[in-house]
């Protein structure tokens, strides 16, 4: 045929012929059909971005194929492309003078797209991802001239003085980094790194997790980063080939994660989904996946990811960061720490219901062996609590048939059933059950609201001050209390400010909050004021009295505000603006905390919270005094009060608030601040506020 074909196929019926490969037309890569049996004519159908990699045919005609992308796709019997799920991970062809590094690595940019468009950069630093800035800055792209090397770009026969270098057969060429100092040269090929010395001796051969399309060496000739396939971006050390970190970026323009070979990560909000361990359950049986999320306690440890580029490896950044953090690190193999697993027997996804006693049949398993310390039955990712007469589950490990009884409201719901031992939760096993009973008027009662609002920009320490936490605070109050008599049969709220949100008032206000949340409920807290990690990565609120000597004492800690979500009946909301920047905190570079463990940590299926952040990471959250807010309450209290309302439905959802809160706070803050949303993978779309 003169093309390159990676895949053919014949229809089901065998009257079509299909082929597909790594040839263009229209800058897409087609399948190609011959009708008549492979005899017609044929017609180019535009498949896919990459070179078609595998050609399925599927009974009802047309065929299922796949692509380098990766994605994949259907082409239906009408030569439609009928379906299209395009990749998930950056493209990074094409991008080999536009990956650049900061002269000590630590920062890089990279383009999502191919040919390097929508260029981002990420800081290791500042632990941000961000739109990329115009032009380069100090960053700079890979040295490719000063040593006499030639046919490098995406070729099988890479030269230097006109001789070939000796890579493989299987060698081909992506990319090339030169040394500052010209005393060797990287190249990138398939599934290799080759480290070459400047006389073309190869010193390092390093496999890659995907095809090498960009490298690039740090101006201190300290570390080698790559741009791979598999959507990572990794860096090694150049002396010796040693792989020091890995990051990977979705293609959401959002999330991110990094981490070390041993598995110590850093996240953004919802990056703990995006990797994991796999582990195999023999020929037989279908293997579990852990995302990393489930093993937070023990590998979530910002500190050391940040040193690793800094200490050169490793051991030595848990060494410093322990050394910091006053922490230690337990050599302790995963395989201990594995969280259960949870199968939920019956009833199946999609029963239908007619009434609201309930019952789930589910089965455990410990891959770790370690026992069982609570089994929770969520639903709609709330705990099903004594309101709802849900009896104890079993926490039997022994995969048996277990049965947990409760109650469900008059509508469809989502059950979920999550295990617990000692170091983590399983992965929750969901089900959706049909609502098909009578919806009696007792049972369409309206739910009540109750909002915990704490804002703080009077502080007992003068250096604390903040403008308008306190005023974001009421706004946020004052705004909810208008959907009473609305979407809710009433709207109760506890407001404290200034000197009234000291930290037993705090506390007095979340248990408040966890004994009068009814099932039927919902609640919504605001956080607004300063917080700060301590020395350990704590996160704290900062009260009014707060004493940065004595946090622990004067603050309010993570834990304190995840025992009162976790344990909230109804759907809840948790708002949270503590990045303020400012003064110098308890000699702190800022007043800027790290806010994506908290996020992470309430959002998670256990705690089932919908978390929205004013910013992400270590990012500040900006006042104005022309909104006489902060920007993210700014945005919040329009959004609540109807410019979220995108269907023009006159009802403001979880979703609808999530997308203008996204596109309002960058608009107020010229891209200076970027707000999150972390929502449980349980919990559904759903209203929570009437345009007013």
């Amino acid at each position: 045929m003169g093309l390159s074909t990676n895949a053919v196929t014949w229809s089901a019926d065998g009257r079509t012929f299909y082929a597909g490969g790594r040839w263009q037309f229209n800058n897409s890569f087609p399948i190609r059909e011959w009708a008549d049996g492979g005899r017609g004519p044929y017609k180019d159908i535009a498949a896919s971005d990459n070179s078609i990699l595998q050609i399925l045919p599927l009974r009802t005609g047309g065929v299922v194929f796949s692509s380098g992308s990766p994605s994949f796709g259907i082409i239906d019997s009408s030569y439609n492309r009928a379906l299209y799920v395009g990749p998930a991970v950056a493209d990074y062809r094409g991008n080999v003078q536009r990956f650049l590094l900061s002269a000590d690595g630590t920062t890089v940019q990279f383009g999502y797209e191919l040919w390097g468009k929508s260029p981002a950069r990420f800081s290791l630093a500042e632990r941000r991802l961000d739109t990329a800035p115009a032009g380069t800055g100090s960053l700079k792209p890979a040295i490719v001239e000063g040593l006499p090397i030639t046919d490098w770009a995406s070729s099988p026969s890479p030269k230097l003085n006109g001789k070939r270098l000796p890579l493989p057969a299987n060698g081909f060429s992506r990319s090339l980094a030169i040394a500052p100092d010209r005393s060797g040269f990287v190249l990138g090929a398939l599934s290799y790194l080759y480290f070459f010395n400047a006389d073309g001796t190869q010193r390092l051969k390093v496999e890659t997790p995907g095809e090498a399309w960009c490298v690039n060496i740090s101006a201190d000739g300290r570390l080698a980063a790559g741009a791979f396939g598999d959507g990572t971006i990794r860096w090694y050390r150049y002396s010796d080939g040693k792989e020091l970190l890995a990051f990977f970026p979705s293609n959401d323009r959002k999330r991110w994660v990094i981490w070390t070979p041993s598995g110590y990560y850093d996240a953004s909000s919802g990056g703990e989904d995006l990797i994991g361990w796999q582990v195999n359950n023999g020929r037989d049986s279908a293997a579990d996946f852990f995302p990393v999320g489930e093993f937070r306690s023990t590998y979530y440890r910002p500190d050391i990811v940040a040193k690793i580029l800094e200490t050169g490896g490793e051991a030595k950044a848990i060494l410093a960061a322990n050394e910091d953090s006053g922490r230690k690190t337990h050599e302790t193999s995963v395989s201990q720490i594995l969280p259960p697993v949870v199968e939920i027997v019956s009833p199946l996804d999609g029963t239908d219901v007619t009434t609201s006693n309930a019952s789930v049949r589910y089965k455990v398993r410990s891959p770790s062996g370690e026992p069982l310390t609570e089994v929770k039955v969520l639903v709609d990712g709330r705990p099903a609590s004594a309101d709802r007469g849900v009896e104890p589950a079993s926490t039997s490990p022994s995969g048996d048939v277990l049965e947990a009884r409760f109650s469900i409201p008059p509508r469809d719901t989502t059950v979920s059933v999550i295990a617990i031992n000692r170091f983590s939760a399983s992965t929750p096993a969901t089900i959706h059950l049909r609502w098909r009973g009578t919806n009696t008027e007792a049972s369409q009662n309206k739910s009540k609201l109750y909002v915990l609002a704490i804002g703080v920009s009077h502080y007992a320490d003068p250096a604390l001050q903040l403008h308008y936490a306190a005023k974001d605070a009421q706004d946020f109050a004052a705004t909810l209390e208008r959907q009473k008599g609305g979407l809710y049969r009433d709207v109760e709220i506890k407001l404290l400010t200034d000197e009234s949100a000291n930290r037993d008032d705090v506390l007095d206000g979340l248990d408040w909050l966890r004994k009068q949340t009814k099932s039927n409920d919902v609640a919504m807290v605001l956080l607004s004021g300063h917080g700060v990690n301590d020395e350990r990565g704590k996160y704290f609120f900062l009260p009014h009295d707060a004493n940065m000597e004595k946090l622990l004492r004067t603050g309010v800690s993570m834990e304190e505000i995840e025992t009162t979500i976790s344990s909230l009946a109804g759907k809840t909301l948790f708002f949270v603006d503590t990045c303020h920047s400012g003064s110098v905190i308890g000699g702190r570079k800022d007043g800027r905390a790290d806010i994506n463990g908290l996020i992470n940590e309430l959002a998670s299926p256990e705690n089932g919270a919908v978390v929205f952040a004013a910013s992400t990471g270590t990012q500040s959250s900006i006042e104005d005094p022309r909104w006489s807010n902060g920007a993210f309450t700014k945005a919040l209290v329009e959004g609540l009060n109807g410019k979220a309302d995108y269907s023009s439905s006159g009802r403001i959802t979880v979703t609808g608030l999530e997308l203008y809160i996204e596109n309002r706070v960058p608009e107020l803050t010229q891209d200076q601040q970027t707000p999150m949303t972390q929502k449980p993978s349980m919990v559904t779309n759903y209203t929570i506020a009437l345009k007013q």
